[in-house]
């Protein structure tokens, strides 16, 4: 069968697609009436008796893809070798500073609401949190502690 490459560019065009999506038919009997399709005219007609098509669309499977994102669901493949960017780029400080400052506040009011402090050490411990003093509740609270700020105490 001859290559018919001057009649898949020619198709190609025609029907607005990649050389690589033309389909031409293969039995030997439409071979003569492709051989003779020099025209963008006759290729329109070889397309029209159904001896030109376009080749449908190939899409990427996603199955990969979903097995990999499982498995960083539960941690897997995020290690050092996987990571790429600067040391605050996956999460970046500010985002972080926000999820700590949310948290301390958080806990904070609610020491206040309950009665655990009173408004002068929320105050202070508001200020303090808004400086970076404390890492994390965690050590807010052993803040409290050890300074005797709790009213049960």
């Amino acid at each position: 069968m001859p290559g018919f490459t001057t009649q898949r560019r020619l198709a190609a065009a025609e029907l607005s697609i990649g050389e690589s999506r033309v389909w031409i038919n293969p039995d030997p009997e439409a071979a003569g009436d492709l051989t003779d399709a020099i025209t963008r005219e006759d290729i329109r007609s070889q397309i029209e008796a159904g001896n030109i098509k376009a080749k449908p669309k190939k899409g990427n499977s996603r199955a990969r893809f979903r097995v990999r994102a499982a498995k960083r669901a539960y941690g897997h493949r995020k290690g050092p070798g996987h990571r790429k960017g600067a040391k605050g780029a996956r999460t970046p400080r500010k985002e972080q500073w926000m999820t700590k400052i949310r948290a301390l506040r958080r806990r904070l009011k609610e020491l206040r609401d309950d009665g655990q402090i009173d408004r002068h050490a929320y105050r202070m411990l508001y200020r303090k949190s808004k400086g970076g003093e404390y890492r994390s509740t965690a050590h807010l609270n052993a803040y409290i502690k050890a300074k005797g700020l709790a009213r049960g105490e």
